[in-house]
């Protein structure tokens, strides 16, 4: 069984561990993860993370929803039980478009609601019951990790964190 070194350098002070991060890119250091209390803005671009596609989804999953709530008004409200209310005709699905629009409106936010989150524990491995991965609890509550490969000698790297304003180095074993 092979073990893999990681560097977990904390930082008390998010604006310290965005400068930690772009001298880190900058000094070619393969960034693993980085852990957080509180998303910190600007932090994928600094890491050069690829911009997400969750705008996409999103919309996607808004026509989804459309599309299911046209279908299910046209077919209970025209085609299975048409009634006359408030002497609006119920011979065609445009004729009682205005009155449609509200369910239309929030069938449409629902789907991309609910789907937008069961897409967000799924690409985040969310699973019920799962273990917690944080490898130090003071990142849920006021410190940051960044995690970093060991890749070349130990004791530069640990002197490199510790100059970007690390309040605490440690050298890990991942199994």
């Amino acid at each position: 069984m092979s073990t893999n070194k990681v560097i977990h350098a904390i930082y008390n002070d998010d604006d310290i561990l965005m400068d930690a991060v772009k001298a880190s890119r900058a000094a070619h250091h393969h960034i693993e993860e980085i852990y957080t209390p509180f998303p910190v803005h600007g932090l994928d671009k600094a890491m050069g993370l690829a911009p997400t596609r969750i705008a996409i989804a999103s919309f996607l999953y808004g026509v989804v929803g459309l599309t299911v709530a046209a279908n299910l008004l046209n077919y209970m409200m025209i085609v299975d039980w048409p009634q006359d209310i408030g002497g609006k005709p119920s011979f065609a699905f445009y004729q009682n478009m205005p009155a449609f629009v509200p369910i239309l409106f929030e069938l449409t936010v629902f789907f991309a609601a609910h789907l937008m989150v069961i897409t967000f524990y799924l690409r985040s491995r969310l699973w019920p019951f799962k273990e917690a991965e944080n490898p130090d609890v003071r990142t849920t509550d006021d410190h940051f990790l960044m995690e970093v490969a060991v890749n070349g000698n130990e004791e530069d790297m640990i002197s490199f964190f510790k100059n970007t304003g690390a309040v605490e180095v440690k050298v890990i074993d991942k199994h």
